[in-house]
């Protein structure tokens, strides 16, 4: 999953990037509000995450511009702050939670997990598909009741596919939302970790994960 950082304590904003890559999220981050209002609008992100006093554009601001976009991805707030006003105010324009400076990384983790798991789509503690099972919490994939070992990429990569099992997932929407920004579209990445991760699935079994020529790649059993 795709997350956005928006911080301009620059110290700060590569701690808190170094966290969420080790929890395996990719993660884009912008050091100002103007910047980070137009990456949050311009491309797709599962969670954002913004601080609250920014340069050029302030994060009540940036929420502001984000919901009347029409967009609902889930935003965190971050704020020296502490007033019980402070927190209605920042949840009544359209925050969906609040965290006090200063934070613990497990406190953020675990406010991240809470937030993603609201969506209808990741309802259940275990994402299941035929004989595939994969638990986003304690980040485990079992096919036919054997362990998986997966690295970041491909855990988010098979997370994000099976999110939309039975659909055709397009080359960008991967890029989108299992890759940051920086990396390079043109490149065979995506071809690369798909390879690697049918050998871990699909390898000495009935196929679940299929190329759509031109199109992108479905998680299918009747194909």
């Amino acid at each position: 999953m795709r997350l956005l950082i928006i911080e301009d304590e620059k110290n700060l904003a590569e701690l808190l990037g170094s966290l969420l890559k080790k929890a395996g999220f990719a993660v884009d981050i912008a050091n100002d509000g103007e910047k980070g209002s137009f990456m949050a609008r311009t491309q797709a992100y599962d969670l954002i995450i913004t601080d609250y006093v920014l340069p050029k554009l302030d994060g009540g601001s940036i929420i502001k511009e984000i919901r009347d976009d029409g967009r609902n991805v889930p935003i965190i707030m971050l704020s020296v702050r502490q007033s019980i006003i402070d927190k209605i105010n920042i949840l009544d324009i359209g925050a969906d939670d609040y965290l006090s400076k200063p934070f613990s990384g497990e406190e953020l983790l675990a406010r991240i997990r809470a937030l993603l798991r609201r969506p209808q789509t990741i309802k259940e503690e275990k994402l299941i598909f035929a004989d595939l099972e994969l638990e986003p919490k304690s980040f485990k994939v079992r096919r036919a009741n054997k362990d998986i070992r997966l690295t970041n990429k491909e855990f988010s990569l098979l997370q994000h596919l099976l999110l939309n099992a039975g659909k055709i997932v397009s080359r960008e929407s991967l890029l989108e939302h299992v890759w940051s920004g920086d990396v390079d579209p043109f490149s065979n990445t995506v071809e690369t970790h798909i390879l690697r991760l049918r050998r871990k699935i699909d390898n000495h079994q009935p196929k679940l994960i299929h190329s759509i020529i031109g199109r992108g790649y479905k998680l299918d059993t009747s194909i």
